[in-house]
């Protein structure tokens, strides 16, 4: 329990160095895009493929496999949950696929992924991916799909294609690219360099500390005046950080899973949502500010979740 805590405070500083670096001025223009791309381009990438290929075998990557299953369940009852109480708390038409987004898909490569490493090291980063393929599946199919429907609805256009190959294109974003690479190699049984496997390392060691500063930055920018606790937002509080971690919980308690994986598991399924979510609502047209503030808001408050989480986790599994 302690160094778990320790692990919370060490997010918790480099969260805060963020923040305060951004209020003084040292992240303005582009500078946190520039963060964002290094991280999922570079960092990320590098970060999987040195991990991946340099700790796990054929055999090790096959006994991953009967925990894949396990997100995409929880994330599609989440979903349909959301959407249900989006009809029943009558949430305005045009922000009910944003809502259902937020409400059941969580960062969990942005955020998630650093959070797990720093509270359970390396051996954390397989189950992390395998939380991580669903959201982003889910995230870019159903979720894209229901922001641009929220777009169409807003400003009376057709509705949109739910399969495109714009949206393919989105789900085979750097990191998932590098995570299939790196799986494909292993079961090819192909090993890579010393070199490049050294390269690899220290490109992904950039990976915490950038995503908590990126934390800190977004912290920063929020305009606590316009700040407006109504329903559509405490539903999307209620859905990230209590129906989600539930629904996990409920789906694997009584499953034959590694105990990792759980622990795993359920950091993921309580992370903030996607930071993506108000871009892909700018450029669909739809609540770029509802997102926005549903993306902030849960990430400053999942400061408070993830020690909670931590102290409540060993009397959960």
């Amino acid at each position: 329990m302690l160094a778990a805590l320790e692990g919370v405070l060490s997010v918790i500083l480099m969260i805060a160095l963020g923040f305060v670096l951004a209020r003084r001025g040292w992240f303005g223009g582009e500078a946190s895009a520039l963060i964002t791309r290094l991280v999922v381009s570079v960092a990320l990438p590098a970060y999987m493929i040195a991990n991946l290929m340099g700790g796990y075998d054929r055999a090790g990557l096959l006994a991953l496999l009967p925990g894949l299953p396990i997100p995409f369940l929880v994330m599609g009852v989440c979903y349909v949950l959301a959407l249900g109480l989006a009809s029943l708390f009558r949430i305005r038409p045009g922000r009910r696929g944003t809502f259902a987004s937020m409400f059941a898909l969580s960062n969990t490569i942005f955020i998630g992924l650093p959070v797990n490493l720093i509270l359970f090291g390396d051996a954390s980063l397989p189950y992390a991916l395998l939380y991580y393929i669903a959201n982003t599946s889910i995230f870019w199919t159903l979720g894209t799909y229901g922001i641009a429907r929220d777009g169409a609805i807003l400003q009376g256009r057709p509705k949109p294609v739910f399969v495109s190959r714009e949206g393919l294109g989105r789900i085979l974003s750097p990191p998932l690219v590098a995570f299939l690479l790196a799986v494909a190699l292993i079961l090819a049984g192909v090993h890579l360099p010393a070199p490049l496997l050294g390269l690899a390392k220290t490109l992904g060691g950039m990976t915490t500390p950038l995503s908590m500063l990126f934390i800190g930055i977004v912290v920063s920018r929020v305009e606590w005046r316009r700040l407006r606790l109504g329903r559509e937002i405490v539903l999307v509080l209620v859905g990230r950080f209590l129906v989600s971690p539930l629904v996990l919980i409920l789906a694997v308690h009584s499953l034959d899973l590694p105990l990792l994986m759980k622990q795993v598991f359920l950091v993921q399924a309580m992370m903030p949502a996607m930071t993506q979510s108000p871009i892909v609502s700018q450029a669909y047209g739809a609540d770029a500010e509802y997102a926005g503030l549903g993306t902030s808001l849960t990430t400053v408050l999942s400061l408070v979740s993830i020690p909670v989480c931590m102290a409540l986790i060993g009397r959960i599994f």
